[in-house]
C-alpha cells in the first residue's frame, strides 16, 4: 500500500463533495444522495481489495 492509494481515496472524496453540493443546490436531492453513494462503494471497493492482498500476504508469509 502506498501513498498513492490515499492520493486517490482523497480525490474520490473531494469530487463526490463537489458534486454532491451542486446537485443538492440544484434541488436534485436523490441524485446527491446516490452520487455519495457510489463514491462510498468505490472507496470500499479500494479499501477491500487492499485488504486482500494484505491477508494473502500473511497467509504467504506464515504459510497457511
Amino acid at each position: 500500500m502506498g501513498i498513492d492509494l490515499l492520493f486517490r481515496i482523497s480525490a474520490i472524496g473531494m469530487i463526490v463533495a463537489v458534486l454532491t453540493q451542486v446537485l443538492s443546490k440544484a434541488g436534485r436531492d436523490d441524485q446527491a444522495m446516490l452520487t455519495a453513494l457510489a463514491g462510498l462503494v468505490i472507496v470500499l471497493t479500494m479499501v477491500v481489495q487492499q485488504i486482500s492482498s494484505l491477508f494473502s500476504d500473511l497467509k504467504s508469509i506464515f504459510g497457511l
